[in-house]
């Protein structure tokens, strides 16, 4: 796609400064505007000496920044150059505002009078990034003067919207792009157990807002869609809500990619996936072995990923589909395992000390079959060469196994493996009570068996010791039916490092690459139908999948993993910059069509 700005700046809060989603899709793609634009490219962030330690590399500002920089800093506002630590190394130029937030209410009086916007109530979160903002515009209306040539800035999401409100406000030669990467009041109205999809053509947003106190953010983002010459959202299902929250129908589509260059390819795949699940397998030898035992080889591993939002992330569904899972296993008398992880961190207060006995035991009996490896070898080797059947007196001797006995039996223990890894704060805590509302005890008879890991996968927890991509690679499907997912990274990751998964229709990624899932027999990615369906047909849905799932051969599920990994290498930043670069494009047709 051929470009036709000469200069590049890309607003984003979460510029060398990780907060969430957000900074992934900039991060990710910045080699890619980096590429089209090069040094003429710039990324424009908050300066917070603790993230831009680790993100930003600092170095003299050209000539062009010199003087808008020596003027803000006269106003108590602090540019930093340099470049974003990451693939492309783009130009950053992080905003440090601490030093003007004495004018936050002159601001907030400011955009009142430009656009009607009411921060009277605004919450304390979001003074800094209102400063912030108008302070990024500020710079960008002094950084015109410096460039020549046709000028673009786009914007993310309502953080960043004071500084295109500034840039519009004072007239500043500048097409302007404006990207929400979901509504204010759609995420508050899905966290809040409302029926979005049901009433968002039948409620005023304007008034809607003032229920939940998020007017002044709400406004910001909707005067920002107004002002830009080209408003654009993440997702289909985005620009809906977009359409009836704001009030205007998006001008271009902007889904989230990766860059798939740096996932691993499907040999190295199939090679990661048997080393973290053959890691996995031996957490469940000490997690469900004392209790009792299940054939490894016939147990699958499923799991779910993401922040503690119970109903907006789907945990409710993925618990309840669990359950009559179950049921239907138990039923059918089936010999398949299923162990269900739930990786969503809680408010832990520290590893069930039983886990912790268990897995030093574990490691006991497993030294002492190191320390007489060789020995044992040996033994086979002679046995085979020999031609004889082998048996475990050929193999260890009458002292070894009396106190291998002894060491097993101090590992053995009564009644049912924990739900969960770690004790909580909450006594009340939603997703374990989920679990037990759902007939998930941990009971020798269950097919299905509970693993609530209520912590960040860091790789160095002291119990998996999996990081969150080697977890997903060890795993057979990942499940994620969301009710509200602007996008959803979660799906897209798994199926870059070739694992299949479940998202839904209300996800961004799942309506994108619907047709693409449906039209195989192994479509990778399963894409359920929750748009306009009750809670029952999603969970019956998703016992469907997750039943199917476990019924297929080997070799069934490998062409599923390939799939998967073909449809999110469709999702490569190489495929969907060239969106980037469209809205870029219509905004300097309508900015400078004078």
């Amino acid at each position: 796609m051929e470009k036709k700005a000469d200069i590049l700046l890309e607003i984003s809060w979460e510029v060398c400064n990780k907060v969430g989603g957000i900074y992934t899709v900039v991060k990710s793609k910045a080699a890619k505007m980096a590429e089209a634009y090069g040094s003429n490219y710039f990324m424009v962030g908050p300066y917070f000496p603790s993230k831009a330690l680790a993100d930003f590399h600092e170095e003299l500002p050209p000539d062009f920044c010199k003087a808008p920089f020596e003027e803000l800093k006269k106003l108590g506002i602090i540019c930093h150059f340099g470049k974003w630590v990451s693939e492309g190394s783009p130009n950053a130029i992080l905003v440090d505002f601490i030093n003007y937030k004495h004018r936050a209410n002159e601001i907030k009086r400011e955009l009142w009078d430009w656009c009607k916007i009411d921060s009277l109530r605004a919450p304390a979160d979001y003074d800094e990034p209102v400063v912030w903002a108008y302070a990024v515009g500020m710079l960008l209306e002094k950084l015109s003067g410096c460039f020549s040539g046709k000028k673009i800035a786009h914007f993310h999401e309502w953080l960043s919207g004071a500084g295109l409100i500034y840039i519009k406000k004072k007239n500043v030669k500048m097409a302007a792009v404006f990207t929400t990467h979901a509504t204010m009041l759609g995420r508050t109205l899905a966290s809040s157990n409302v029926d979005l999809y049901n009433v968002w053509d039948r409620i005023n947003p304007d008034e809607e807002v003032y229920r939940y106190g998020i007017e002044a953010k709400h406004l910001v983002e909707k005067v920002s869609a107004a002002l830009s010459d080209v408003f654009t959202t993440v997702s289909e299902i985005t620009g809906m809500e977009a359409e009836h929250f704001l009030k205007r129908k998006p001008d271009a589509l902007l889904p989230n990619g990766l860059d798939i260059s740096k996932f691993p390819s499907f040999e190295e795949i199939v090679i990661k996936h048997k080393l973290q699940r053959d890691r996995i397998r031996e957490f469940m030898l000490y997690y469900f072995f004392p209790y009792y035992t299940f054939d490894p080889k016939d147990t699958l591993i499923y799991f779910i990923a993401g922040r503690y939002e119970f109903h907006d992330k789907g945990i409710d569904i993925y618990i309840r589909a669990l359950g009559r899972l179950n049921e239907k296993l138990k039923q059918m008398k089936s010999k398949k395992t299923i162990i269900a992880f739930i990786w969503v961190p809680a408010n832990f207060r520290n590893i069930r000390p039983e886990l912790l006995e268990n897995k030093t035991l574990y490691q006991d009996i497993k030294d002492a079959l190191e320390e007489v490896h060789d020995d044992v070898d040996k033994n086979i080797v002679y046995s085979f060469v020999s031609n004889r059947k082998i048996a475990s007196e050929d193999l260890f001797d009458d002292d070894f196994q009396r106190e291998m006995r002894i060491r097993v039996a101090r590992f053995v223990r009564k009644g049912n493996p924990p739900l969960l890894t770690h004790d909580l704060y909450d006594g009340n805590d939603a997703i374990l009570n989920a679990i037990k509302s759902a007939g998930l005890w941990n009971n020798s008879i269950d097919p299905v068996k509970i693993v609530y890991y209520p912590i960040y996968l860091s790789g160095a927890d002291g119990l998996l010791n999996l990081n969150y991509y080697e977890g997903m690679q060890g795993a057979h499907l990942g499940i994620f039916p969301s009710y509200y997912e602007p996008w959803g990274y979660t799906p897209l990751e798994a199926g870059a490092l070739g694992v299949s998964s479940v998202t839904t229709d209300l996800a961004g990624f799942g309506r994108h690459f619907c047709s693409e899932c449906r039209q195989s027999d192994t479509p990778g990615i399963f894409v359920l139908k929750r748009l306009n369906k009750s809670d029952d047909d999603v969970v019956n849905q998703l016992v469907d999948v997750m039943f199917n799932f476990a019924s297929l051969s080997k070799e069934e599920r490998i062409a599923n993993k390939m799939q998967a990994r073909k449809i999110a290498s469709m999702a490569d930043w190489k495929i969907f910059a060239d969106n980037y670069i469209r809205a870029h494009n219509l905004a300097i047709e309508r900015a400078y069509k004078s």
